[in-house]
């Protein structure tokens, strides 16, 4: 048995020093070394941007060094344990191989998120499609599982625009999602996704199909130059409510910027304050602009966004099925997982680690 792992732990070994070359660990440690100085300069907050970006930095880094000394110095201890265990430290030792051989995967599927803008937060808009008030609920659903999921990732979410379906749920949602690689994760779930399940808001109890579109680009951050002309946004602002005018705001707090030439809007309605909803707006405005720009130019349209598709029957990449049976499906990798309340819960990451796996054309 103890030969048996021996030789189970040894490709282990070999990838995890593969790993250090593919992440570029070393050229990694340097970079470190560099934002510790900057970093521990007093006059570094004298510009705040650039102190917030060379913290962020500083942070991924050290996230990504310390998970692979991490799993090597475990290859090495292991390696030890096994010269001197006994047989009846068999199973402990080899539990110890299996979670080790999770976070080999965890940090290949690191490296996989290699894009320009994979590092980056990102900005993830939801909007109801075919099946009225129906999927109008089925958006806010995937509103609460995308939450969940960035949740469970630790990751900041703010919610700049909502808008609310006359009878329940949501018409359209925008979620600013931060976190070191929110983009290059969540640019997988790009696309239509489909529920199918006894309709609450049909008084027969019928099963309804519902469509909701999931759009993801990544947040631009300050070092992208985007020139945006003043006298080409028009800047309304208006009093937030929820539903039904619930929890209206008594000052016109909520901000709305269009982008005259190109039609493109933003809105922010999550704070109090009227300054830092335009500044969400904005920063909302300037994503789509970008996003759209390389578009225009044909470069980049996959990766940013993926193929626009019309929200209905057919163009889905993803399917929720509660009715006649449990199952969510994903149609571009064929994974499949039986409990779609776990998935509708945010349990998304085997859905998200195929899509990651397959060979991507890249443009960097």
């Amino acid at each position: 048995m103890l030969e048996e792992l021996k030789n189970e732990l040894a490709p282990l070994k070999i990838k995890t020093t593969e790993l250090a070359d593919i992440l570029k660990i070393q050229s990694k440690k340097q970079k470190l070394g560099e934002l510790e100085k900057e970093s521990a300069d007093p006059k570094l907050w004298e510009d705040q941007n650039r102190a917030k970006k060379i913290l962020q930095e500083k942070k991924i880094l050290e996230k990504e060094i310390a998970s692979w000394e991490e799993l090597s110095n475990r290859m090495e201890d292991l390696a030890t344990l096994l010269e001197m265990a006994q047989e009846n430290d068999a199973q402990d030792l080899s539990l110890e191989i299996e979670t080790l051989r999770e976070k080999t995967e965890t940090l290949e599927l690191a490296a996989l998120l290699s894009g320009t803008y994979d590092k980056s937060n990102a900005i993830l808009s939801i909007n109801a499609g075919a099946g009225g008030t129906d999927a109008q609920d089925w958006a806010q659903i995937l509103l609460r599982m995308y939450t969940r999921w960035a949740e469970s990732k630790e990751y900041h979410v703010e919610i700049p625009e909502i808008a609310f379906g006359e009878e329940a749920g949501i018409k359209s949602v925008t979620l600013l999602i931060s976190g070191p690689f929110a983009y290059g994760y969540l640019r997988t779930e790009a696309g239509i996704h489909r529920l199918v399940r006894i309709s609450p808001f049909n008084a027969e109890a019928k099963r309804h199909t519902s469509f909701a579109a999931v759009e993801v680009i990544p947040e631009i951050t300050e070092d992208v130059k985007i020139e945006i002309n003043p006298t080409d946004l028009r800047i309304d602002t208006y009093r937030a409510s929820g539903p039904g005018g619930q929890h209206v705001n008594k000052t016109d707090s909520a901000v709305r910027i269009t982008h005259l030439p190109t039609g493109i809007v933003a809105q922010s309605q999550s704070d109090r304050s009227q300054h830092a909803n335009r500044e969400a707006a904005m920063k909302i405005m300037k994503a789509r602009l970008y996003e759209m720009m390389l578009e225009q130019r044909k470069e980049k349209i996959e990766e940013i966004r993926g193929e626009k598709k019309k929200i209905e029957w057919g163009s889905q990449i993803r399917s929720y099925v509660f009715q006649p049976y449990t199952l969510a499906k994903d149609h571009r990798t064929g994974v499949e997982i039986g409990e779609v309340q776990r998935v509708i819960d945010g349990d998304l990451d085997e859905f998200i680690n195929a899509i990651l796996r397959q060979p991507m054309k890249r443009s960097d």
